[in-house]
């Protein structure tokens, strides 16, 4: 499945990610195709997009050989219903902390607590990883995919498929 987002125009604030500002970037592992996530990191993402309903939550994702199952939540240095950032100097204790306990970096995640969670414009042109599985969370409850995965490559949006394990 191949489409095209044009993303949210409350959403078009340009606002520094910080994952663009390294210089040198932490390497990700590529997910093609489906992302397999286990229950338990599932359940971690909705809970963080619901601990703070009122803005953008977001984290980084992690796992062996594929499979995520370590959620890394980070603190919205943004603190906004609409864009997020994390900090470099917690960036950088979370990609310490992931190689520490001997993960791969598989992708990064975000809510939209108030539009449907699919890249906005502004997640779209500040998607500085191709292979990142990019995941945006709905704490709606009502949302028909509270959790939803994509590849932004080159302003093109794949929605991947997520596999729920164990």
């Amino acid at each position: 499945m191949r489409e095209k987002f044009n993303g949210h125009s409350s959403q078009t604030r340009a606002v520094p990610v910080c994952f663009g500002t390294l210089p040198k970037r932490a390497r990700i592992a590529a997910m093609e195709g489906k992302c397999r996530l286990s229950r338990s990191a599932l359940a971690q993402m909705l809970k963080s997009a619901r601990e703070d309903s009122m803005h953008e939550s977001c984290g980084l994702v992690a796992g062996r050989d594929g499979l995520i199952t370590n959620l890394f939540a980070a603190r919205n240095a943004l603190a906004s219903a609409t864009a997020y950032e994390i900090a470099p100097p917690e960036l950088f204790t979370l990609i310490r902390e992931i190689r520490a306990q001997n993960l791969e970096l598989l992708g990064i995640y975000h809510s939209h607590p108030n539009t449907e969670n699919i890249p906005s414009s502004m997640d779209i042109e500040r998607a500085y990883y191709p292979d990142a599985a990019y995941f945006i969370i709905s704490p709606k409850p009502d949302a028909p995919k509270p959790v939803r995965a994509f590849r932004i490559r080159e302003g093109n949006v794949t929605e991947l498929i997520i596999e729920e394990v164990g």
